[in-house]
Order: structure tokens, then sequence, then C-alpha cells
């Protein structure tokens, strides 16, 4: 039985596998680079927000059933989630699932199963297989499997549990052992495959969702130019018992779907036309919505401008490859000596590429007082319950259609 489980990285999937796995009755130990990840671990605490985990978190630290540490220890079975950011051309950049294989074979003694659950380009749970093998060729009895998470941020905790997983193995008994970790705490159905189906099944999921964005984004750009309110259109066209268009936004964020569709591009550039059009109509909203408020501010050089949300999505405090901090930075960079206040309630610090902008954080109530151009962003419920009286004699300019009425 698989009863010690690390779980290298913990992040926003990471450290809530380990919570749920520690929940369930095993032993796991958390690794991370970050002195504050792991010093928050170990006092029961989080580093980040997400609704439901810190109270899972205390409870398993207090049982002593989940600790953190900077050094990978030995375990049964060894959890990637670490991230895989760009290189180069939209490529993954590997080097954190490299690096934690290479902390991970000093500790291999031949049994231990490796699941990689960093969302990847197809081959990359062989890759991994590759690289241990090349440090320890005598580890031929290690096995592997890919298992991706498919949560929302914000929603994680119920749906790390409840949803269906899908698990893929380079052998169908290294697959059969990963379904019976996650029958530990898994609800949902657990669907086996092999490891290279299990990577493509993931990047074809956020690759669904980001063309269907893009549709929604492409209308808004066609209804600005013809004069139409795309919101109503969206709204009517949805009156077909068929048709159920998305909403359009200032471009897609965060670690999935602005990420994984490039993946299958660079995996295959000749075949992958409609994934790579979708990915350049989204990249090229938050320049679109840049240059709305260049307009909004004209030839005024003091206009303060009130940037409404930072986060990729709605109440959570996750900035990974938003496109409103794109679009604030652009801002401040390009539009001369206007005065950019960002309001983002679900952080307290802003990132230094903001920052080092002169973007300076406010609360909402100071930016609304100080506003010449509210830019909303983010449809976070604070922003929803807004007084529209207090948009009065601004410019307003809403990216969600939050206060269309």
């Amino acid at each position: 039985m698989d009863n010690k489980v690390a779980v290298i990285g913990l992040g926003y999937i990471g450290l809530p596998t380990a919570a749920v796995l520690a929940r369930a009755g095993l032993d796991v130990v958390g690794v991370d680079v970050s002195d504050k990840h792991v010093d928050a671990v170990n006092r029961g605490e989080l580093p980040f927000v997400e609704e439901g985990l810190g109270e899972v978190v205390a409870e398993v630290v207090k049982a002593g059933k989940l600790t953190a540490t900077k050094e990978t220890p030995k375990a049964d079975v060894y959890i990637i989630a670490v991230p895989t950011p760009f290189a180069d051309g939209h490529k993954a950049d590997l080097s954190y699932i490299d690096a934690a294989t290479a902390a991970m074979a000093p500790q291999l003694e031949g049994d231990e199963l490796v699941i990689l659950e960093s969302t990847s380009p197809p081959g990359t749970t062989e890759h991994v297989r590759d690289v241990l093998l090349s440090l320890r060729p005598e580890l031929t009895e290690v096995e592997f499997a890919h298992c991706p998470e498919r949560v929302l941020p914000g929603r994680i905790m119920v749906e790390m549990v409840t949803n269906d997983r899908i698990v893929g193995g380079l052998t169908p008994h290294a697959a059969q052992r990963a379904c019976d970790l996650y029958a530990t705490f898994c609800q949902g159905e657990l669907h086996q495959t092999d490891a290279v189906t299990a990577e493509m099944a993931k990047l074809t999921e956020n690759a669904f969702r980001d063309v269907n964005i893009a549709f929604a984004n492409e209308l808004s750009l066609i209804s600005d130019r013809l004069g139409v309110d795309v919101w109503e259109l969206i709204e009517l066209a949805n009156k077909h018992p068929r048709v159920n268009i998305l909403q359009p936004g200032p471009g897609v964020g965060g670690h999935c779907i602005a990420v994984d569709p490039w993946f299958i591009v660079s995996s295959t550039p000749e075949e992958a036309k409609l994934i790579r059009q979708a990915r350049e109509v989204n990249d090229g909203k938050p320049s679109w919505v840049v240059e709305q408020v260049r307009k909004a501010v004209g030839s005024r050089s003091d206009a303060t401008i009130a940037c409404l949300g930072l986060a990729f999505k709605a109440d959570i405090d996750d900035l990974r490859e938003s496109p409103s901090v794109q679009i604030v930075e652009t801002i401040a960079k390009e539009l001369g000596d206007v005065t950019v206040l960002a309001v983002e309630p679900h952080v307290d610090t802003l990132p230094q590429q903001l920052a080092g902008r002169g973007v300076r954080l406010a609360e909402l109530d100071e930016a609304l007082e100080a506003a010449d151009i509210v830019l909303l962003l983010v449809d976070h419920t604070a922003f929803k319950q807004l007084d529209p009286a207090r948009l009065e004699g601004r410019t307003v300019i809403d990216t969600k259609g939050l206060w269309r009425a």
C-alpha cells in the first residue's frame, strides 16, 4: 500500500492535493523551494487565498498528517505539481519538472510511483522517466503516470474531490496504482488511459474553452466596429436553443487556458491552425482595451485612471498570466503622465512589474473619488455591488459588461 506521499510544489494545485491526501489518512510531505510556503504550511496556514483550503490544512497539520520541507524525502509516491511556464516561442519550460525529478532521484529505491500533475506537452511523462533513468539507470522498476488537475480556482477543494479524473500511465499497472491513490479522496469517476492521451486531454479541455472565448472576444471587436452592443447581441443570439456563446472580456488569464493551447500548437504547429488563431485573438484583446483607454485619455496628461481588478478571474488573488496586469502595466508605461490606481481587494501588494511603473494600489473608495476614467477589468463581487451613482461624471470602460444597466 502506498501510504507515504511526497507532493513536490505547494502552489495552487500541489497544496490542495497534499491536503486532501492527508485528510484521507495518508502521511504527506509537501516540498517547496519557497520558505514562505513551507513555513506557512508548517504553521497550519495558507500562503495564498483558496476557499475551504485553510481549514483542511490547519486540521491535517495539527493531526501530524501533513508537514512541509524544502528537501525531498523518501516516499512511496511522488506527485510533481510544479509550474510549467513558457520558454521562447510559447514552448513549455520544463526546467522546474527537471529540477523536481533530479531532487527526487537520490531518494528512490526502485519501486516508487512518480505522478506528474503539472500540465505538460505530450510526451512529458516519458521525459520525466528518461531524465530519472539518466541519473539512476538501475531504477527500472519505478513507475510513472500522468494525472492532470481540472479544477477551478475558488472551487478547488470542492472540485478536486467531486470531479472525474483522467489517469494515464506509461504502463497499465502504473495507471491502476495511481487510480488506487486518487480513489482515497476522489468521489468522481477515475478514467484510465495512456500517459500521452492524458496529457492531451487536459490541453484539449482548455483549448476548447479558449476557442469559445476567442469567438466571444472577436464578436466584441466586430461589434465595436459596427456600433453594436455586444452584450445585447450575445444575449439575443443565446435565445436560440442550440447556441450558448460565452461572454467577452479583456483577455484570457490563469495558468491553464492562457497557456495550455500553446503546448498543442508548439507540438503540432502545422495542424493546430484554429487553436493558434484563438490564442492570437485572446492574446490581442488587452491591446484593444489599452486603445480604448488611450482614446478616453485623449490629450489630457493629468488624467487619473482607476483600474478595477488585477486577478485573472473574479474573487481570487491569482495574478498568473492575468490580462488585467498586462493592461495596467501597458497603460502606466505608454500613456504619459497619467496617474494609475489599481484596485484589487484580494492582494496586499502589487507585483513588481506594476510597482516599478509607478502604479499605486488603492482602496476602491479612494480610487473612485480620484478617477477621471474607471476601467473595469475583473467582475469581483465588490465591484458588482457598486452604486452606479458613484460612476457619474467619469468615463467608464467596462470590459465585462458588469454595469450595462
